[in-house]
């Protein structure tokens, strides 16, 4: 009785602590199209500001992959009134950082400074916006950057074509554009023509495709006005995106593959399944499978395989989601002479038990408090919030998922949890890979 008092008081503490943390926000649209939403937040006299515009990966034309990437990095080359290669040292002599990152779904730019320097922010996001230079010498020194960065992150990074989803995504899409890296080919980004560059952005960097948020300790009026002033009369030069719906066919079979990775000592056996999008409740529920077989030390696969048998390295599976499907990966790597069809066979007895049989109550309680606590974390920074904020109203439809995302959590059941297991995590539903090292000639 004493045990079961204490997990429901931990539990109540938990969600006391989730409540407290609600994330408050304003949002609105301008004129233009452009979604603005802000978060006041006092405590500390920082500000950020972000960007998020929809389009990714998934959105180029076939032969020219890369170009969503490419943009990421093209767009700080400098603006009409912001000098080439200036933008990080304007941002860093004001005290702040800032970055960007790109998806197959959507691309991200953020400024985060001190609060008395939102109008900077603000106006170097708007210049973005409003007058990038796009010409052949940004062009041209980008791409040599994109070439040192997709060296870095696959070519040469042990596993690099798993953690990136090349060597993975290409087998689970036949039609839709997910089979394609989102850092693309250079092949593509050398035979592309600066008229193509220019197209590009004129095409999806508009404000009926951006979603502005400013979030820290800002005040709400003064911080509207600026926004106004700055965003109020830019217009588009496209009226309106159309996306064609791709639907992929059924696996219905097993696919099995080979990857070879020169940079690698060790092999891994990898076992990819094609699931949901992310809005799709179900997507939830494998995040929760995920945790159950690879979350920390006490997880199954991870005390089963790593620390029992002593027959893997390390193991970890992962639902990747994204806009319009989304797959689960489980990975394990061999300990000693250990071979990938004993690993294979260990991932599937693990997956046959999720199956089979509801896990145990005591089990249940652990994970739901693992992501109660997760949750109270996502929101700890102002920098994640903004972020949050602008990816739950492009991606999701409903930015307040902020707050209540976790009750999509809660409200998952024992038994869901084994139906998907059931529907998705299946032989003849999945990519077999086996990803090897590279022999040498």
């Amino acid at each position: 009785m004493k045990n079961k008092f204490y997990t429901i008081a931990c539990g109540l503490m938990i969600t006391a602590s989730a409540v407290a943390q609600e994330v408050e926000f304003t949002e609105y649209d301008l004129d233009n199209g452009l979604h603005v939403i802000l978060h006041k937040e006092n405590k500390a006299p920082v500000v950020t500001v972000g960007v998020m515009y929809h389009v990714g990966a998934k959105d180029e034309e076939k032969g020219r992959t890369g170009f969503a990437h490419f943009f990421e990095h093209l767009l700080f080359e400098g603006t009409q009134n912001i000098e080439r290669g200036k933008w990080f040292d304007i941002v860093s002599a004001n005290g702040g950082r800032n970055n960007a990152n790109t998806t197959q779904d959507r691309t991200y730019y953020y400024e985060t400074l001190p609060s008395n320097n939102l109008e900077l922010a603000l106006w170097m996001e708007s210049e973005r916006m409003l007058h990038p230079v796009i010409n052949k010498i940004g062009v041209d020194t980008q791409n040599e950057v994109v070439k040192e960065e997709k060296r870095q992150r696959i070519d040469n990074a042990p596993y690099g074509k798993i953690i990136y989803q090349t060597g993975i995504n290409k087998y689970l899409y036949k039609k839709h554009p997910y089979r394609r890296s989102v850092i693309g080919t250079m092949e593509d980004l050398d035979a592309a023509k600066l008229d193509e560059f220019i197209a590009f952005n004129k095409k999806f960097y508009n404000p009926n495709n951006a979603t502005l948020v400013v979030a820290g300790d800002i005040d709400l009026d003064g911080a509207k006005k600026m926004i106004k002033d700055y965003f109020g009369d830019i217009q588009n030069n496209n009226p309106k995106i159309t996306r064609t719906a791709i639907k992929e066919d059924p696996i219905t079979s097993e696919i099995i593959a080979k990857e070879t990775d020169a940079n690698i000592q060790l092999p891994a056996k990898v076992l990819v399944y094609r699931t949901p999008k992310q809005t799709d409740k179900e997507a939830y529920v494998l995040n929760y499978i995920s945790t159950i077989l690879t979350g920390g030390n006490s997880s199954r696969m991870y005390k089963n395989m790593v620390e029992d048998k002593k027959m893997a390295l390390q193991v970890f599976a992962f639902s990747n989601a994204l806009e319009d499907y989304g797959n689960y990966t489980m990975v394990a790597l061999p300990l000693g002479d250990v071979g990938l069809d004993k690993l294979q066979a260990e991932m599937e007895a693990e997956i046959e038990k999720l199956q089979t049989e509801l896990i145990s109550e005591r089990e249940f309680q652990k994970l739901q408090n693992q992501f109660e606590n997760n949750f109270v974390n996502s929101n700890s920074s102002i920098q994640g919030i903004a972020n949050s904020l602008a990816r739950y109203n492009m991606l999701y439809g409903n930015t307040n998922l902020i707050n209540k995302e976790i009750e999509i959590y809660r409200s998952i059941t024992r038994e869901e949890i084994q139906s998907v297991a059931k529907k998705y995590l299946n032989k003849n539903q999945r990519l077999n890979l086996d990803y090897v090292k590279a022999s040498s000639k």
